[in-house]
């Protein structure tokens, strides 16, 4: 799988998570470890998921915040935050559906090849989207296609990634564990 749809079957993951939230679910609490906000909430969450969606295709584009952030101070969720969000998201795969990707891309925390910045995106996505699925009770797994790619594009990197605080520590998968629950076990992110 190349890496563009290694995102953009992450990126559909996320989206098909976040289209079934509850609203009235805005204002719970949600784990301290998923964001840098001092106390982070389901809506908070999802305005930093559309703030991501928001920068895609400046990204792709090889632009950076340190460019200029159009997006920091921007009302990105408005009065109906799944509606915006999905409309940032239409807007992200068309961007990376044109297929115009810079060589590198520029991230706050550092330059990357295209290659493994769409990991990054992806990775991100997806473990965000199994999270939040478990964590407000959401049937949801991740599609055979988006194990695959993961495998083929994080995984490998995972410890590397690890070291960088990136991941939690890996889990020793169950004897009977399935694919989905080995990659979340690799990358620690997987509750039984």
């Amino acid at each position: 799988m190349k890496p563009d749809e290694l995102f953009l079957h992450a990126d559909a993951a996320l989206r098909e998570v976040i289209d079934q939230l509850d609203p009235a679910d805005f204002p719970a609490p949600v784990p301290k470890e998923w964001s840098q906000l001092e106390s982070p909430t389901l809506l908070g969450i999802l305005g930093r998921h559309a703030y991501d969606e928001a920068w895609v295709p400046d990204v792709i584009a090889g632009r950076a915040a340190a460019d200029g952030d159009p997006f920091a101070d921007a009302d990105l969720l408005g009065d109906d935050p799944i509606a915006s969000y999905d409309a940032l998201n239409d807007k992200a795969t068309a961007a990376v559906g044109a297929g115009e990707v810079a060589d590198t891309f520029r991230f706050t925390y550092g330059d990357y090849p295209a290659d493994e910045g769409f990991a990054h995106l992806a990775m991100y996505r997806a473990s965000q989207a199994y999270s939040i699925a478990k964590h407000f009770g959401i049937q949801f797994h991740l599609s055979p296609e988006l194990i695959a790619g993961m495998n083929e594009h994080v995984t490998p990197h995972a410890d590397e990634w690890r070291q960088f605080g990136v991941f939690p520590p890996a889990i020793e998968p169950p004897a009977d564990a399935d694919d989905e629950t080995r990659l979340l076990c690799t990358l620690g992110f997987w509750v039984p």
